[in-house]
């Protein structure tokens, strides 16, 4: 290849900057591990460090082959059971799978990294999750709370002399990250500002909170008391996702979609605009979200237990469509009544039914794309519109959870409504996953090759080792230094740096392998060249980075 080719999106084993093969052995033999012995007898994989130098063992058969003029002899060392199976014999990346390829084709995606949106998802995750106050401006916020320090406020705090309450809870609220100092993990607390708990046998039903574990709720860890900030307070610590944030804030946060719905005339002749012109969200939104709560409402009312924060602003939604109900338990110890000191649970059948009612309304909502269509004198007028704009499925699955019944209903009542739908989340569902998948498979040799260039970044160019100035450019060091330039230096003719991304990945990943295959290192001064085979080089790499260890750890 000649002048600039950052090929970023081939293979390794396509650039044609890479060494030729000039002996058949690398074709034929596999390095450990040998993927062959996963479905062979490890007596028949006994891996070879060098089966050319060693004489033969019984069974195996001495090859010759001539490549280019010159006669090569290596021992055939492939197991008979594994005639006919081809595996490389050193790391590559294998192009994307075809499932996922033509899934969402993307023109200029790159081959060895992950989706650049995935990768700044996560990056902002790590941030948030890294995230740290300056003490000095915010002297309110403490430096520990029980178990819990590094503090970092999730929302704004409430002014000191704030008087006005939570419409959720009828307390003032703060959340906060914080880091455990029992694991050292991140968590979510959620502060009760002044509160008193006088009744601990509500603690029952926060153990039973502490073990429920579904992908669709905010897992409650703990709850206790402090006076860290200054006045009695109760904690409930959560599990924290990073760069959630709330229904609320994702779809409820747009003046003109209430004025749109609360202006707009539904009974009107000439009919309202298609939902796309509406500014309404799709169908296949709305029974996603459906999907996801109501497997959340039956994983915690066959516990035993209600949800009772059926609320937009407390269902967190993280990525584009994933739905976590959050804040779970805080009313079970807020409005612990006295009386129910034998049975905690006695209550819990209505607010059951409570958190149906609630399901519909948030629903309601998404139809409407407006919390105005679910207060009562909006009702109606709500209904046309999701009459209208959306299917008769969504309209009857809204009116049922909304309607007054006169026997109990469940929240496996309203399944057969949402019907084959479920089959289609769960298809996006997998859909996403493979996606993933295939991404982290993009990624998964890189801390190898991390390693590697680090643990050469050690030995070249090393000032001094053991009093020996010349320690770098002597013996095996200089193969690695000559190796480097290879790597990272090449030029062409007309001198310009030559780049290809692929020539270093395959040339690492050779080195790791130590493959017999040559390599042609030439000095800086062009006056010498010395070929080597990558084994050769594995075990001057190896060696030399021993004899790091072994200084650095006062051995030498």
């Amino acid at each position: 290849m000649r002048g600039m080719s950052l090929s970023a999106g081939s293979s390794p084993l396509h650039s044609p900057k890479i060494t030729p093969h000039t002996s058949p052995a690398p074709r034929r033999r596999s390095h450990t591990p040998n993927p062959a012995s996963y479905m062979l007898p490890s007596s028949a994989s006994t891996p070879v460090n060098n089966p050319v130098s060693q004489t033969p063992s019984s069974g195996q058969v001495i090859q010759k082959e001539t490549v280019g003029g010159t006669t090569y002899f290596y021992t055939d060392t492939t197991p008979a059971p594994s005639t006919g199976m081809v595996f490389p014999n050193y790391h590559i990346y294998p192009p994307t799978a075809p499932h996922v390829a033509y899934m969402q084709p993307k023109a200029n995606a790159p081959s060895f990294f992950m989706a650049d949106e995935l990768r700044q998802e996560l990056i902002n995750r790590h941030l948030i999750t890294m995230a740290q106050i300056d003490q000095a401006d915010m002297p309110a916020v403490p430096t520990e709370v029980d178990s819990y320090h590094s503090l970092f406020p999730l929302e704004p705090l409430p002014p000191p002399n704030r008087i006005q309450k939570s419409s959720n809870f009828g307390y003032i609220t703060s959340c906060y990250k914080a880091v455990n100092s029992k694991d050292d993990l991140p968590y979510c607390l959620r502060r009760i500002h002044g509160f008193r708990l006088v009744n601990t046998k509500c603690m029952v039903l926060v153990d039973m909170w502490k073990k429920i574990q579904h992908s669709n709720i905010v897992t409650l860890r703990e709850v206790f008391t402090t006076k860290a900030f200054a006045e009695p307070s109760l904690v409930f610590a959560y599990d924290f996702h990073a760069g959630g944030e709330t229904m609320m804030s994702r779809h409820f946060n747009d003046p003109n979609a209430d004025a749109y719905f609360t202006k707009r005339k539904w009974g009107q002749h000439d009919g309202p605009l298609p939902r796309q012109h509406a500014g309404l969200l799709p169908e296949s939104l709305i029974w996603a979200y459906i999907v996801q709560l109501s497997s959340a409402l039956r994983t915690i009312h066959t516990a035993g237990l209600a949800c009772r924060v059926m609320d937009p602003t407390k269902i967190l939604i993280t990525g584009k469509t994933r739905l976590r109900v959050n804040c779970v338990g805080v009313f079970d110890v807020l409005t612990f009544d006295n009386s129910q000191n034998n049975n905690p649970l006695a209550l819990m059948a209505q607010y059951q039914q409570a958190d149906l009612i609630s399901l519909g309304k948030v629903v309601l909502a998404l139809a409407c794309n407006s919390l105005a269509g679910i207060q009562r004198e909006n009702l109606q007028k709500a209904m046309e519109l999701v009459t209208i704009n959306y299917s008769s499925d969504l309209k009857n699955l809204i009116l049922y959870l909304l309607t007054d019944q006169n026997r109990m209903r469940s929240v496996n009542d309203i399944m057969p409504m949402i019907g084959a739908r479920f089959y289609t989340q769960l298809d996006a569902a997998q859909m996403r996953n493979d996606v993933i998948e295939e991404d982290l498979a993009k990624e998964v040799q890189n801390g190898r090759l991390f390693r590697l260039l680090a643990k050469l970044g050690t030995i070249n160019e090393r000032p001094e080792f053991q009093k020996d100035p010349t320690w770098s450019e002597t013996g095996d060091r200089y193969l690695l230094k000559l190796f480097r330039d290879h790597l990272f230096h090449q030029v062409t003719e007309a001198g310009a740096p030559w780049i290809d991304l692929s020539h270093i990945i395959s040339c690492l990943n050779k080195l790791d392998a130590g493959v017999p295959e040559k390599i042609s290192l030439i000095s800086r001064d062009e006056k010498s060249v010395l070929v080597v085979t990558y084994s050769d080089l594995k075990r001057c790499f190896e060696n030399t980075f021993q004899e790091l260890i072994a200084a650095a750890n006062g051995q030498l």
